[in-house]
């Protein structure tokens, strides 16, 4: 429904109001929440991840975010 562009803007902002809620039940930093959102037909729909919450270690050591990466 999104783009991967898009969700990755949405869950920067979803976190930054988590973040400045600041409760006493919510860790510091990064915040692990899982946000779905339906779309107005009935198989419109995404799932949108903290940025932070999926990575990916290559063979040759690198780390990729593969977060909110399915549309």
């Amino acid at each position: 429904m999104f783009s991967p562009d898009m969700k990755t803007m949405i869950a920067e902002k979803v976190q930054k109001i988590l973040q400045e809620i600041d409760h006493s039940e919510l860790p510091v930093g990064e915040i692990n929440f899982l946000l779905h959102v339906d779309g107005a037909a009935s198989w419109s729909w995404a799932n949108i991840r903290n940025n932070g919450a999926a990575t990916t270690t290559t063979a040759a050591g690198e780390t990729n975010l593969t977060r909110n990466r399915s549309v």
